[in-house]
């Protein structure tokens, strides 16, 4: 128990997701009693028991299903029939994800990303605010948040983005904005929203894909957050942390996202400008 802990414990600090497997309930003979537990690490370690053999491997598909997708689920297994294990008796197993608060990265501290980062915070998420000005960076106006006083790709390095964690992309600077895209889309996220017009989103990308090819933008969001008719900054960060929210509990909603509109590839391919491509233009840029 005290292994399992201990683990749990290093595992929240990681803000990466596990799972735990408990035996809940029993029948005739099997190889562990409720209360036994067996812990799947994000390296794919385990701790801890629940039995060993075929019943363990079965267990661990159950917790690699859970790290997947997140949800919690009771798992049953007759150990004769399904298993074929020679004990024959009757386990029930609750498997449930293991994972600190969500880890949000938000690039740029100035007047959208304020309102953003306290209203995320109230949600749930563990903000980290990266941007290298010491005089907006600061903890009276990022209270309780991690803050990294560095451009884009010099704190990228220093990140350890991983596939659980979130992005937003607030800088003051098309520049800076770029840069952080760039570097981040070249390493495990689950979302990544960059704020701007269509315009600007798609200037953005052409960019990067003529000097290393097109990024991968199954998980980018940009234009950034729900189509609200969002216009001041604090409607600007209810537009974009209801966009997490939708996401994190997989609701299909109205998103501004355009980097999988058909212009974008027009864009790409040299048939269009991104001017012509940008004729709608959602809030902020």
């Amino acid at each position: 128990m005290q292994a399992i802990t201990e683990a749990i414990l290093t595992l929240l600090e990681s803000g990466r997701r596990g799972a735990l497997a408990t035996v809940i309930r029993v029948s005739g003979s099997t190889p562990q009693r409720p209360g036994a537990r067996l812990l799947r690490l994000p390296d794919g370690g385990l701790v801890g028991t629940v039995g060993g053999g075929a019943v363990e491997r079965a267990v661990i598909e159950a917790l690699d299903a859970c790290i997947e997708d997140g949800k919690p689920r009771v798992v049953p297994f007759d150990l004769g029939p399904d298993l074929g294990m020679c004990c024959g008796g009757r386990m029930e197993l609750f498997v449930e994800p293991v994972e600190a608060l969500q880890r949000l990265f938000v690039f740029g501290a100035g007047h959208v990303a304020q309102p953003t980062v306290a209203l995320a915070r109230t949600v749930g998420f563990q903000v980290t605010v990266i941007d290298d000005r010491d005089e907006l960076n600061t903890e009276a106006r990022f209270p309780d948040c991690r803050r990294v006083l560095a451009e884009p790709r010099e704190a990228v390095r220093e990140l350890d983005l991983g596939p659980q964690d979130w992005v937003l992309v607030l800088t003051h600077d098309h520049r800076l904005d770029e840069e952080a895209l760039d570097a981040c889309t070249e390493l495990p996220h689950r979302y990544i929203g960059m704020i701007g017009s269509r315009r600007k989103v798609f200037r953005i990308i052409q960019r990067i894909h003529a000097r290393r090819g097109r990024p991968a933008l199954e998980r980018v969001y940009a234009p950034v957050g729900l189509d609200i008719g969002a216009v001041t900054p604090q409607e600007i960060a209810v537009s974009i942390v209801s966009e997490l929210v939708a996401i994190a509990h997989g609701h299909d909603a109205g998103h501004l996202r355009a980097v999988d509109h058909p212009l974008l590839a027009r864009v790409l391919d040299g048939e269009i400008s991104p001017e012509a491509a940008g004729a709608a233009e959602p809030a902020g840029d």
